[in-house]
């Protein structure tokens, strides 16, 4: 009997072998056509497992179509031989389309490629959803312009919500640790960035960019606290700019209402926090508290009360946005100003770690056992250590961001 040992060399990296392709016109996808190519996933173990492989083919090739605008999808297979047929049907492969269709929303894909293609027949006539609230012009390496839209959508239309049904899809395969939103959620608000260009016609159409969601919280008595939960550009789209551009975006959308708190991140991830990071001190540059005689006297409630009437930021953030412009204007080259500006970071850094020795000492006021609680704290040499490793990584952050301020 044949042991599934026996086919290691049938273990594919999904990572390799799945491709996805934005089509705008039928030539497109044709699997030789490669005017405009196809981009693979980051990520496969939300979909896959794991391993992130597939078992039992031979040159195998998953093909997950897009129509650039309207996001009808197309998921086909194709390969050389599979293991049913090499071990005579003791051993099966892994049903690729079914596995998948898993995390596809009900009914939002073909199957039968002519079946696709057919709905490129009305792509022309997609339009976005919701209401245009900015746009941006970026030049391309040829030298023309392109042109963006960004959108902001509620969710009482059943026909956006099938639409982010579909462009929600990317994140299981871009976004580690992501779940699709619940949309019947009405404090959710969608943000979705579009092109627009020319087709061969020369009439305009749209093709879907990038997205971004945001839960707006309640805030007592009659205000919400809006939070950007997710965002993801497309890969064709990356390093346009557009990232900042929706960022921006939704910041100047939230600005204008009265009764919007702050806004906050729901667990941004490193690449995020950078990008929020130079957009919120470019915002708090030109702000008078922010300016260099004021930052070199220390963080103060000013800082937090200007930036919160002016650009909506939180506490948090403001910190963060002090210490990186403080830095700005530090003369990293005067033993005492450097001194005393990596004091002023490390001493947040460090704030968790001295709450904790707070709170055992207080415990060992009142003769409670605190021996497990301190055998799990670093010694002071290895907090220094901890410490100087942290702030090290956030000064590079800082810097990496400064030049992009400068630039």
């Amino acid at each position: 009997m044949a042991q599934i040992e026996e086919y290691q060399d049938l273990v594919l990296d999904a990572l390799e072998v799945v491709e996805f392709k934005l089509i705008r016109g039928k030539a497109d996808a044709d699997i030789n056509n490669e005017t405009t190519p196809g981009f693979h996933p980051v990520m496969a173990h939300q979909i896959f497992g794991e391993s992130e492989t597939i078992f039992g083919y031979q040159d195998l090739r998953v093909r997950i179509l897009y129509t650039a605008g309207p996001l009808h999808i197309y998921l086909g297979v194709e390969y050389g031989k599979r293991v049913n047929e090499i071990s005579g049907g003791e051993i099966k492969a892994d049903d690729v389309v079914a596995t998948i269709a898993q995390s596809l929303p009900d009914g939002c894909y073909f199957i039968n490629l002519d079946e696709f293609l057919k709905t490129l027949d009305k792509a022309d006539k997609f339009q976005p959803f919701g209401e245009k609230i900015s746009e941006y012009e970026q030049q391309s390496e040829n030298g023309s312009e392109r042109l963006f839209e960004i959108y902001q959508c509620d969710y009482k239309s059943s026909s956006f919500l099938k639409f982010f049904a579909r462009l929600q899809t990317f994140i299981l395969w871009f976004v580690d640790a992501a779940s699709y939103i619940d949309t019947d959620d009405p404090q959710w608000c969608y943000f979705i960035c579009y092109e627009k260009y020319k087709n061969n016609d020369g009439q305009y159409q749209y093709a879907t960019a990038g997205y971004s969601t945001v839960y707006e919280y309640y805030a007592y008595p009659q205000n919400k606290r809006p939070r950007i939960s997710q965002m993801l550009i497309l890969p064709p789209f990356q390093k346009l700019g557009l990232a900042t551009q929706m960022v921006k975006t939704i910041y100047q959308f939230y600005q204008s209402q009265k009764n919007v708190v702050d806004i906050t991140v729901e667990d941004p991830s490193e690449d995020f926090q950078r990008l929020r990071n130079f957009v919120d001190a470019r915002y708090c540059k030109d702000l008078k508290s922010f300016a260099r005689s004021e930052l070199i006297k220390g963080f103060n409630k000013e800082m937090v009360r200007e930036a919160r009437e002016t650009f909506k930021l939180n506490p948090r953030q403001v910190r963060k946005v002090y210490e990186l412009l403080r830095l700005y204007y530090t003369n990293v080259n005067d033993d005492k100003e450097y001194k005393a500006y990596r004091l002023e970071v490390k001493k947040r850094l460090n704030a968790v770690y001295y709450k904790q020795l707070k709170d055992l000492k207080k415990m060992e006021r009142y003769k409670m056992d605190t021996e497990m609680l301190r055998a799990r704290l670093p010694s002071t040499k290895q907090r220094m250590e901890q410490l100087q490793e942290e702030y090290t990584l956030v000064e590079q952050d800082y810097k990496n961001t400064i030049a992009k301020l400068k630039a």
